[in-house]
């Protein structure tokens, strides 16, 4: 199916055609259509199946059909989960809608830049905001924004909101919303935990599942090399040199390390640098632009770059640590191989990997043949894991014991 059977505009069909889009993902082809007759969504797909495009493209579309005289208020509202994604999605609105008669203002709000600045942008005249819950709820109380115009109200990556706060955040940002809006959900997967939010945000959602859709992982070619930990870090530059590894996505389980052993490569003469929540939005912008330009070969990152980042022709992703879950392992891999292109990830497996590992494969349904390369081969058994001791019953108190105890005092 291409876009053109999509009832999207000729100006965005002309700008679509000239970025290189020829015809919709399957979830872009099953979503527009209802984004466009005015459907709530609540829609679950992996990570690189287009979810962005399929409510920006839209949502432009929608609105830009009304015209308006005056100051633009505020008629889509976005939340993304990291600040990376926000100025990602703000780009796409900007990007896809160059060519349209009425040029929509798109602002961005994130933690880490000038409240007071983006607050200015919002006063001038905004569209569509995009933003992170926190500092969306900063500006909210300063009470000097207007969200009761919002039309289209959507959550991206919901799944990956779900730090112990969201649900608050979500509370506070929905009084402030009109009732009468469109809901659209976008995530990777849809727990409990979600589908209790979603409930809340909308009663009778058209529900989208694009089903064995791994697009990006069908295209990578997936290998995992047994290692000592203590020898990941030369079997790295190995190779990064035996195989001629360009622009390189090295993902760390924590900022420290990510730091180290960045400085260390750079020792080595190697154009790497880290990446992770605790750089200021500053340095987060330079060295992902650095990135995405190849002036920066090697990224070293924690998994705050395994969601969302849109980032052409990264031709290796390596597991330096594995990840925690089987989802966080889709996704991980998901950075390379996109847009039909082909790509490899690489896993270090160390004795202690090698059961978290065998769970990751069974969940993601793969099966990789661990191998061992000369001059880095495992050495050594793996530890044994020492049992602690049993619980012993009747030592604590039981909650409801707490809770009659509690009761009593407060009588």
């Amino acid at each position: 199916m291409p876009f053109s059977s999509l009832a999207l505009s000729s100006k965005i069909q002309s700008r679509l055609k000239k970025i290189g889009f020829k015809k919709p993902t399957p979830i872009q082809e099953k979503v527009i259509p209802l984004i466009l007759t005015k459907s709530d969504v609540m829609a679950m797909a992996q990570t690189g199946s287009g979810k962005s495009a399929s409510y920006i493209l839209p949502i432009l579309e929608l609105l830009s059909r009304n015209s308006y005289e005056g100051k633009a208020k505020i008629k889509a509202l976005v939340l993304t989960p990291t600040r990376e994604l926000t100025l990602q999605v703000a780009e796409a609105f900007n990007s896809f809608g160059t060519e349209l008669d009425k040029k929509l203002k798109v602002v961005s709000v994130i933690g880490g830049e000038g409240i007071g600045e983006q607050l200015y942008a919002i006063q001038q005249g905004c569209d569509i905001l995009v933003a992170t819950s926190g500092r969306l709820l900063d500006v909210v109380s300063k009470k000097q924004m207007n969200l009761s115009h919002i039309k289209f109200f959507v959550l991206d990556e919901a799944d990956k909101m779900l730090n112990l706060g969201f649900a608050e955040e979500l509370e506070l940002i929905l009084e402030e919303l009109p009732k009468k809006r469109q809901n659209l959900l976008f995530s990777a997967t849809y727990p409990p935990k979600i589908l209790a939010i979603a409930s809340k945000i909308t009663n009778e959602p058209v529900e989208v599942r694009v089903e064995n859709e791994e697009p990006t992982v069908e295209s990578v070619t997936q290998r995992a090399i047994e290692v000592n930990r203590e020898n990941r870090g030369p079997l790295l530059r190995h190779l990064l040199e035996s195989e001629k590894l360009e622009h390189v996505l090295v993902f760390m389980a924590n900022k420290r390390a990510t730091d180290n052993i960045a400085e260390k490569f750079k020792k080595y003469g190697l154009s790497a640098e880290s990446f992770h929540g605790d750089l200021t939005q500053e340095e987060r912008n330079f060295t992902l632009d650095a990135f995405k330009a190849k002036k920066i070969n090697i990224l070293f990152a924690t998994d705050i770059a395994a969601r969302g980042l849109d980032i052409e022709n990264i031709s290796c992703v390596v597991n330096f640590d594995l990840p925690r879950s089987p989802t966080d392992y889709i996704h991980r891999i998901g950075r390379t191989a996109r847009a039909g292109r082909t790509g490899i990830a690489i896993s270090f497996i160390a004795h202690e990997d090698r059961e978290h590992f065998a769970v990751i494969q069974k969940k993601c349904h793969v099966n990789i043949r661990l191998e061992q390369i000369e001059g880095y081969e495992i050495k050594g058994d793996a530890p044994i894991r020492e049992r602690g001791a049993a619980p012993v019953k009747g030592k604590g108190k039981s909650k409801k014991d707490k809770a009659r105890e509690k009761a009593l005092q407060s009588k």
